[in-house]
């Protein structure tokens, strides 16, 4: 991956294509109403981008990008992506592609082996948590098993925080818990693994103070703005990206969902100082994931 020719780097993408055959009963429902939620047409049936299609995408536009599947098998029904078959994707494509896996920490110690087994023999940076998809609090200790292993090899946590369009406008929200993904129980975390870098996903509506009070004061913890259009931002998260916050605030779209194209031109008319565009779009993660 050369660093230099890359205009950002994008650290929240999804792999959602089904990998082990058809898709699962009810899976182009959940799409469909993912893509009625954000105005996207890309998740109606057989518009899905594969990973490789992804990686192509991407590398056209220059942008380097973070990609996970998520598994959420045991509260959706819906089989996941297998983390290693991304990871050899991402392998494939590693001039623009960084592999990040996904592991339902209710799976305890078999989760925690395989997460050691990912980033040793497959080169997994990261692991994206969705806890309203997965079904728990990020400090419940049932999860201490999993993040034991991530911290003591090094790699990065990724979890979802604030409402989510998984479920938005189905009957009964699809059976999605929000109050899993308030922010304020990613502190716990943050204060039992101190070395284990942590990234809040998304603007956190409606804990956005939550979310910059963790990252203000633990200092292994990010932020990234994926998942909204910029020109939705709430102000105070713009004051905070713009000054306290300035070098742990990260880009990410929420590809498929949302794509860079939308998130950049709608982030290049908000009041972001001059400074500070480079930071959030590149030099954060950079340094972050070790580039």
């Amino acid at each position: 991956m050369n660093i230099d020719e890359l205009v950002a780097i994008d650290v929240h993408t999804h792999a959602e294509e089904p990998c082990c055959g058809p898709r699962d009963d009810g899976y182009d429902e959940f799409q469909a109403g993912m893509a009625k939620y954000f105005k996207n047409p890309a998740g109606h049936k057989g518009m899905l981008p594969t990973v490789q299609e992804t990686a192509a995408y991407y590398r056209e536009r220059k942008i380097g990008c973070v990609i996970f599947p998520v598994d959420a098998e045991r509260e959706t029904g819906f089989r996941r992506y297998e983390n290693e078959e991304v990871a050899k994707i991402a392998a494939d494509n590693s001039d623009i592609m960084i592999p990040f896996a996904s592991i339902d920490p209710a799976k305890g110690k078999a989760g925690a082996r395989e997460a050691r087994r990912l980033v040793r023999d497959f080169g997994v940076k990261g692991f994206k948590f969705h806890p309203t998809m997965q079904g728990f609090y990020p400090n419940d200790r049932m999860a201490y098993p999993l993040y034991e292993a991530i911290a003591e090899e090094g790699a990065i946590t990724l979890f979802h925080t604030g409402q989510t369009g998984v479920g938005a406008g189905l009957r009964g929200g699809m059976a999605m818990r929000l109050k899993f993904s308030n922010p304020i129980h990613l502190d716990d975390v943050a204060v039992d693994f101190p070395d284990m870098p942590i990234i809040l996903a998304h603007p956190s509506f409606p804990w956005q103070e939550e979310a910059l009070s963790v990252a203000t004061h633990k200092p292994n913890v990010y932020i990234d703005m994926s998942g909204w259009s910029p020109k939705y931002f709430p102000p105070i998260l713009v004051q905070y990206a713009n000054s306290l916050l300035k070098h742990k605030m990260l880009f990410g779209s929420d590809w498929p969902a949302m794509t860079p194209e939308r998130w950049l031109n709608d982030f290049a008319n908000i009041p972001i100082k001059d400074e500070v565009r480079p930071l959030i779009l590149k030099e954060n993660a950079k340094r972050l994931l070790k580039l």
